[in-house]
């Protein structure tokens, strides 16, 4: 547990929300009476005073135009607020199913959920003879489905809205027969079912390609100075009924039935697949959303689009737990090792951390204890002495500015005696020294080691003691002491070959013998919080703003905590759309991943995620921007209260909002990935002053999203220089604690050899080339015809396309007659080429 800033003596132990100290008390009076608005913006956006008072927080006001007051008052509302609880948050590919199914709709939307009911029954009524859906048998309930997907084909517009409506009352779960969110959620999976087996899908997917293809509707829109939920009624109406057939269907139950086990196989197989004009279901969604960035369909409702490409990828290519299946399966194809650890249940184990001492609270306590002597920082030991002593122990260490009073508190985490006695058991004393290298059970995850570190270690060590190298030879060691050879054999004990590094590999080797993801970063610029009004390029809004502005007060409160939640959600559904495209590039092919992530690294993603991360991290995990009694399904079978301001500021009880922590960790994530053995990107980390903005993203105690804060602050240690290293020692050794090691990396003093001045300029343009090298390669048609290979099939040939002149039609009899019926067939030149 933490001991609390201000708190008297080192012995006493008490819990992480008790506070002590009168300063402290006012400060934090003081903070939570509100704070500075760290975005610069002399025009506040009301969308984030709406946020504060739900917070309890007064509007944000102008803050001054001096540097230096900004940053002061940044600093304050950041590292001056008060700690986060720990946050009992599970990851996973996506939230509960009903939590799933109630992003899809907006609150604005609400009113249509009757107009859909009103359909449905004007169809029904007259056919069920005063029966409900749940009471009629499966083949009149297949005979009614059909009724109204014949209703799809008719030529009135109106009708077949009317028709797809009612359908989409059937997907919502014919929520006006239930009497319990249980029964609307399981009657709109039986539905789904019901609905792809009788083609309803492909239906859908033939009327979604005439509505991307409605040059009126698009140029209608174009010429709107404002544009509404009424300019994508149709779409809106599609894209939902499709999306509730791909999330029922997508998940697994233990009670799904055969039929539905075996449906559900052929609805992944179907979307994985073409299905117009030779295209992937996911490369028209994608098409859908490169349109709307360029302003040639203003009208699509991108939020919808966004939730149903990130559903259908996760569908038909797996999600994480499927994908560490993948990995294991393709490693033992190449011959590699078996991994060392599951990650995921790694990751799902580890225990939240206390945050780091702010800099406001260290200047407090070195005033406090003013007439104590400073005590020098000791070097810290190699690895066989950390198996000697405790290193958490600060009774006879030097304290630094950060650790200040408290003994065990830090960003290490709340470590009871029991378990620093599990973390660092004991060594017997008789044990021979050379055993004392083995490194601590405690630490959770195994130590690494790539052939680069292998070959960099022999090339000093032969350097030194011999005067020359071997290049890459990392098995003769003749002429090098015998440590060394104990070192190297370490070393081999904990190699690591990636699939990438076979991938790499191969691709070599073959040497010597159009997808973009740019726009939606576009999307996710317009969605962050941190974005400015007049800066947002593209108007993400259009499919919640109703067609007529709120006039009241309370109207004007509850759209903006719709829009504040209709930006949460597409932020969730890019960010975990980027992170599974680039997990199953990688594990397809790491040029892949490469191209894709250059892509995303010259479209400035970097600073992007940064300047999400650039805000009170904390407020934006907890914000309540939601309205629970009109979420779906809880709307659909209980009478709505009267909403008033109170309700609304209230919110719900939820300790934080799961989508945005989801978030949150899917972009530090991506932002890992991106940066990843990239010296070059991490020096973008280091120029962009990444360092404080990540610490204060530490302040969120959840063990998963601190991993890869801090895996982040690894990378660039020995970038950032010596006095940092020394004023973050309490993070430092957090690293140490919670991040993998490499058993030769130098992270923690900057003396590695990648830590020199190399041109990253350069790096960057030789992957450029490799990845092109790999894109031709294996892509472009040969540019050199005496290496294509022949086709020998007979269909095959007859069946390829040529490109004929535009006439041809018009004399094809006369071509026929003349090149072929008329000419005599020489046999014996037939069988001279047998």
């Amino acid at each position: 547990m933490q001991q609390p800033i201000g708190a008297g003596g080192r012995g006493t132990r008490r819990g992480p929300h008790v506070r002590g100290g009168a300063r402290r008390a006012q400060r934090m009076e003081e903070a939570a009476g509100g704070a500075p608005n760290p975005n610069p913006n002399p025009n506040p956006n009301p969308n984030l005073n709406a946020g504060r008072a739900r917070m309890g927080q007064p509007p944000a006001q102008n803050p001054p135009q001096k540097g230096r007051e900004f940053f002061r008052g940044q600093r304050k509302e950041s590292e001056g607020s008060v700690d986060f609880p720990t946050v009992e948050f599970e990851y996973g590919d996506a939230d509960s199913r009903g939590a799933e199914l109630a992003e899809l709709y907006s609150y604005t939307e609400e009113p249509e959920l009757s107009t859909n009911r009103r359909c449905f029954e004007e169809e029904f009524c007259p056919q069920a003879r005063g029966r409900q859906w749940m009471e009629l048998d499966t083949a009149q309930q297949r005979a009614h489905v059909l009724r109204l997907l014949e209703g799809l084909e008719v030529v009135s517009r109106e009708r077949r809205l009317r028709a797809a409506r009612a359908i989409l009352y059937l997907a919502q779960g014919v929520f006006g027969d239930c009497e319990s969110e249980g029964d609307v959620l399981h009657w709109s999976r039986h539905n789904s079912f019901l609905l792809y087996q009788l083609g309803t899908f492909s239906a859908f997917l033939e009327l979604l390609s005439m509505e991307i293809d409605n040059s009126q509707a698009c140029s209608s829109a174009l010429r709107k100075p404002a544009i509404s939920l009424a300019d994508s009624t149709e779409l809106r109406v599609l894209l939902s009924v499709m999306y509730l057939l791909v999330e029922n269907i997508r998940v697994e139950m233990e009670t799904d039935p055969p039929e539905w086990k075996s449906c559900r196989e052929t609805f992944r197989t179907e979307l994985s697949f073409s299905v117009r004009s030779d295209e992937p279901f996911a490369l028209l969604l994608f098409t859908m959303v490169t349109k709307f960035c360029s302003g040639h369909a203003p009208h699509f409702p991108m939020k919808k689009v966004l939730l149903l490409l990130w559903k259908v990828l996760l569908f038909t290519l797996g999600g994480f737990e499927a994908l560490q299946t993948m990995k294991v399966r393709r490693r033992e194809e190449l011959g590699l090792p078996p991994l060392p650890e599951d990650s995921i249940q790694v990751m799902r184990s580890m225990r939240a951390a206390s945050p780091p001492t702010c800099s406001i609270e260290l200047a407090e306590q070195q005033q406090k204890r003013g007439h104590r002597s400073r005590r020098p920082l000791m070097k810290q030991d190699s690895l066989d002495i950390y198996n000697e002593r405790d290193p958490f122990k600060s009774d006879e260490t030097g304290v630094d500015e950060e650790e200040s009073d408290e003994v065990d508190g830090g960003i290490e985490g709340e470590l009871d005696l029991m378990e620093r006695d599990a973390l660092l058991p004991t060594i017997p004393a008789q044990r021979p020294p050379i055993e004392r290298v083995l490194f601590p059970k405690g630490l959770p995850w195994a130590p690494k080691v790539r052939q680069k570190d292998i070959e960099h270690f022999l090339e000093a060590s032969r350097n030194k003691f011999i005067g020359f190298t071997l290049g890459q030879d990392t098995e003769t060691l003749i002429g090098l002491p015998r440590p060394i050879h104990e070192s190297v054999k370490t070393l081999k004990q904990h190699k690591y070959v990636s699939i990438s590094d076979v991938q790499i590999k191969n691709e070599e080797e073959l040497e010597k013998c159009p997808m973009s993801l740019i726009a939606l970063l576009k999307i996710l610029l317009a969605a962050a919080p941190t974005s400015k009004a007049k800066t947002d390029s593209i108007n993400i809004l259009a499919d919640v703003l109703p067609e007529e502005m709120p006039i009241t007060v309370l109207q004007s409160m509850k759209l903006g905590i719709d829009v504040n939640r209709h930006k949460e959600i597409i932020v969730k559904s890019i960010s975990a759309l980027l992170l599974l495209l680039l997990k199953h590039f990688k594990l397809n092919h790491i040029y892949q991943f490469e191209y894709v992530s250059q892509h995303l690294v010259f479209a400035n993603c970097i600073p992007l995620i940064l300047k999400f991360f650039n805000q009170n991290i904390m407020s934006y995990i907890t914000a309540k921007n939601s309205i629970s009694v009109l979420d779906y399904p809880h709307c659909t079978v209980h009478e709505l209260p009267e909403l008033t301001a109170e309700s609304l500021e209230a919110g719900d009880n939820n300790q934080f909002c799961w989508r945005n922590l989801f978030s949150c960790i899917n972009l530090l994530r991506i932002l890992n990935k991106l940066t990843k053995w990239k010296h070059s990107r991490t020096m973008m980390l280091v120029v962009f002053k990444s360092a404080p903005i990540l610490k204060r993203a530490l302040k969120v105690k959840q063990a998963m999203m601190q991993l890869y804060v801090l895996k982040l602050l690894k990378i660039q240690t020995k970038y950032l220089g010596r006095q940092w290293r020394k004023s973050n020692m309490k993070t430092m050794s957090a690293i140490y604690q919670k991040v993998r090691h490499r058993m030769n990396d130098d992270w923690a003093y900057g003396n590695d050899i990648d830590a020199r001045p190399w041109d990253f300029q350069a790096e960057e343009c030789t992957l450029r080339a490799s990845i092109e090298a790999f894109n031709s390669r294996r892509y472009d048609k040969p540019q050199d015809s005496e290496f294509a290979p022949v086709d020998n099939c007979l269909q095959s040939v007859l069946g390829q396309r040529l490109d004929l002149p535009e006439d041809f039609h018009y004399s094809y009899e006369l071509w026929l007659e003349r090149e072929v019926f008329s000419q005599p067939i020489r046999w014996e030149e037939l069988l001279r080429y047998q």
